[in-house]
C-alpha cells in the first residue's frame, strides 16, 4: 500500500481515529507521517526502536520480570567457564546472542534452559512424525500427551475421565507390543 499524502513511499504508519462514531483511517509512509507530527513510538506510549537486536531480546528474556538480573547470570564459576573448543564465555553469549559451536549447547547447558523454556515453552524437541510412516512413533507421542490429559484430570479430581483415559492408554500399548 503506498502512502495517502507522498504516493511515491511504501505506507508504513497506519492511523485509525474514531471520533463520535466516525472512523477515520489514514495510511502514511515514515517520512510523511513525522511531518505530520505522527510519531508511532509516542503515539503508542513507548520509544521506537528501528534497530531490532536478538541479542538484547536474548539478555531481556535472560532477566527476570522485574529488570534484575537472575542470580546464576552475575559473574561467578558457573558463567565465567570458557568453552574448550572455540574459548566463548556465557557473558560473550550474552552479548552477541550466538554460541560459538556445539559444545556450548553442553557446557552451557543449564544457564541456558531457563532462556529455552522460557522462548519455546519446553526444552525438549518434540518434533512432527510423517503420517505415512512412523507409526509406532505416533502412538508413543499420544501416550505421553494422554498422560499428561490423564495427570491433569487427577489433578482435578474428574476420576471418572481418568478412568477412561487410563484404559485409553492401556489400549495403545497394547498396540505397541503387537
Amino acid at each position: 500500500m503506498w502512502c495517502e499524502q507522498c504516493k511515491k513511499r511504501q505506507a508504513t504508519v497506519h492511523v485509525t481515529k474514531v471520533v463520535n462514531n466516525h472512523k477515520t483511517e489514514s495510511h502514511l509512509c515514515a517520512v510523511c507521517a513525522q511531518e505530520g507530527g505522527i510519531d508511532p513510538g509516542k503515539e503508542l506510549g513507548f520509544l521506537f526502536e528501528p534497530n531490532f537486536s536478538f541479542h538484547n531480546l536474548l539478555t531481556g528474556l535472560l532477566e527476570n520480570e522485574y529488570g534484575i538480573q537472575n542470580e546464576k547470570l552475575s559473574p561467578d564459576p558457573e558463567t565465567a567457564k570458557k568453552c574448550p573448543t572455540c574459548g566463548l564465555t556465557f557473558s560473550d553469549f550474552r552479548k552477541i546472542g550466538l554460541l560459538g559451536c556445539a559444545n556450548c549447547y553442553q557446557l552451557f547447558g543449564d544457564l541456558l534452559n531457563p532462556l529455552l523454556r522460557r522462548v519455546h515453552g519446553n526444552i525438549t524437541h518434540t518434533g512432527k512424525v510423517p503420517k505415512r510412516t512412523g507409526g509406532k512413533v505416533r502412538i508413543k507421542k499420544e501416550i505421553q500427551d494422554l498422560r499428561r490429559t490423564l495427570q491433569d484430570a487427577i489433578r482435578r479430581e474428574a476420576y471418572e475421565e481418568a478412568a477412561k483415559i487410563r484404559d485409553e492408554i492401556k489400549a495403545k500399548e497394547e498396540k505397541l507390543t503387537d
